[in-house]
């Protein structure tokens, strides 16, 4: 633990010492973002132009999606720049819908193709290709989550994140599950069917957006800049991209993985909606909003995906 903090208190420190880096900091405001805003668009030519030139344009789409879905964590966040909280029902409501949602796009969108494709290419044993997969992505998590030093949502109001190694710590917890959020995407898109990537994107994006919510409220609450909250909510969901990027181009050239890369997404998928995502709409007691919206999550997303079919 005392690596990884140190590891990122030295990057930090040479990163503000690098002349360059004062030199832009010097720059009025708007020729300041412009050139943040340049830096970021010829980096993201210069990734999805390679990512066409050595795949195809499938990878290229499914690496966009999982890139708008990690965007979708700082949507989620810009009410924090309007209101410093927000009631327990409402916030409740919304992570329940975001369960429900992730629940329908883990069943539809992840499990049963990856049975289909798992018949196709194991014939007689996709069943238990997929099952050991689930087990795989779900043991993956309990051990990144029992090994890797971070706080859970649910601890972030008893902690005042005022130094860069807690909020360090704060961010490993969010990569971790946003990881597999973002590789479930990658393996959809990677299977070569549009529309399962897209409705799995889409059920990850309208996730994320409470969750944004849930990592700039408290940090305002405890006096944070409010754009700089929004900021750091952001910047925890465009992990889910490095995911995605690994999930598209592993079953894309490794396409007989395919079953048990699904199954994997959809066990840790499972994990982070029962460990994390309902435990925190229940944590001050038993809340029958959480349930019911939970509930109309999965209904939007079953008819979501039945009409892209």
């Amino acid at each position: 633990m005392l690596n990884i903090q140190k590891t990122l208190e030295d990057y930090y420190l040479r990163l503000q010492a690098h002349p360059q880096y004062l030199h832009v900091m010097t720059l009025p405001l708007l020729q300041r973002w412009g050139v943040f805003i340049g830096l970021f668009l010829l980096s993201q030519i210069l990734v999805f132009g390679s990512l066409y030139a050595i795949f195809d344009k499938v990878v290229v789409i499914g690496f966009l999606a999982s890139v708008l879905a990690g965007l979708a964590t700082g949507i989620g966040a810009l009410p924090a720049l309007f209101f410093k909280d927000i009631s327990d029902r409402l916030f409740n409501g919304l992570l329940g819908a975001a369960a429900g949602v992730m629940l329908a796009a883990t069943a539809f969108s992840l499990l049963v193709p990856g049975l289909d494709y798992g018949e196709q290419i194991w014939p007689g044993k996709g069943l238990w290709i997929v099952s050991a997969g689930m087990l795989i992505g779900a043991l993956f998590l309990h051990f990144a989550d029992s090994r890797l030093p971070h706080l859970h949502f649910d601890s972030v109001s008893d902690h005042s994140l005022d130094s860069l190694q807690k909020i360090s710590l704060f961010i490993i917890a969010i990569t971790i599950h946003n990881f597999p959020e973002g590789m479930s995407v990658g393996v959809s898109f990677g299977s070569g069917d549009m529309k399962n990537g897209l409705v799995l994107s889409i059920a990850i994006a309208l996730q994320n957006l409470p969750e944004g919510l849930a990592v700039a409220l408290p940090l305002v609450g405890l006096g944070y800049n409010k754009w700089k909250a929004v900021a750091i909510a952001t910047l925890t969901g465009l992990v889910e991209p490095v995911g995605g990027l690994l999930g598209i181009t592993m079953v894309t050239v490794f396409a007989s993985i395919l079953p048990i890369a699904m199954g994997f997404a959809a066990g840790a998928m499972l994990f982070v909606i029962s460990e994390e995502i309902i435990p925190e709409t229940h944590s001050k007691g038993r809340s029958r909003v959480a349930t019911f919206s939970l509930m109309l999550g999965f209904i939007i997303m079953m008819i979501l995906d039945k009409i892209l079919t």
